[in-house]
C-alpha cells in the first residue's frame, strides 16, 4: 500500500498568509481559496474589496486545477483554441486562468485558486503562496 502527503492545517496557513501577502504587496483585492487533491475546499479568504464573485470564481479554478493536475489556464487555452465541447466536462467550473497545483516530491496535493485581478496577476499570488511551502 503507498502512502501519500496530504497538506496540514499549518501548511494551508502558511501558503494562504504568503498568497495574501503578494497580493496585499500590490494592492489587490483578491479571494484566496485552497483546495485538496480532491477538489475539497480547505482555506477561502477574501481580501476587503474583492468582489463578491470571487468568493465562487477562486475554489472553482482551485477545484478545476486540483482534479486536472495541471493550472486551469490549460483549460482556458483549449476553449480558446476552439475545443468548445471541453465546456462540458464534468465537475470542472473554474475553466479560467488563476488555479495551480500544489506540487511536492511530484506528489499532487492539492491547488490555490485566486480570482480578483488580471488572470496572470491571479497566478502570482497562487505561486506566490505555494512558494511559501518550500521557504
Amino acid at each position: 500500500m503507498k502512502s501519500k502527503q496530504i497538506l496540514t492545517l499549518d501548511d494551508i496557513k502558511k501558503i494562504a498568509g504568503a498568497a495574501e501577502a503578494e497580493a496585499k504587496a500590490n494592492n489587490w483585492a483578491v479571494t484566496i481559496s485552497i483546495v485538496d487533491d480532491g477538489g475539497h475546499l480547505l482555506w477561502l479568504q477574501r481580501l476587503d474589496g474583492a468582489a463578491p464573485i470571487s468568493a465562487h470564481i477562486a475554489p472553482a479554478k482551485a477545484k478545476t486545477a486540483a482534479l486536472g493536475q495541471r493550472e486551469s489556464k490549460i483549460y482556458e487555452d483549449m476553449i480558446n483554441n476552439g475545443r468548445f465541447s471541453f465546456i462540458t466536462a464534468p465537475n470542472l467550473e473554474g475553466l479560467l486562468e488563476g488555479g495551480v497545483p500544489i506540487v511536492v516530491n511530484g506528489e499532487y496535493l492539492g491547488a490555490v485558486g485566486v480570482s480578483g485581478v488580471k488572470s496572470t496577476e491571479d497566478v502570482q499570488i497562487a505561486k506566490a503562496g505555494i512558494a511559501a511551502l518550500a521557504a
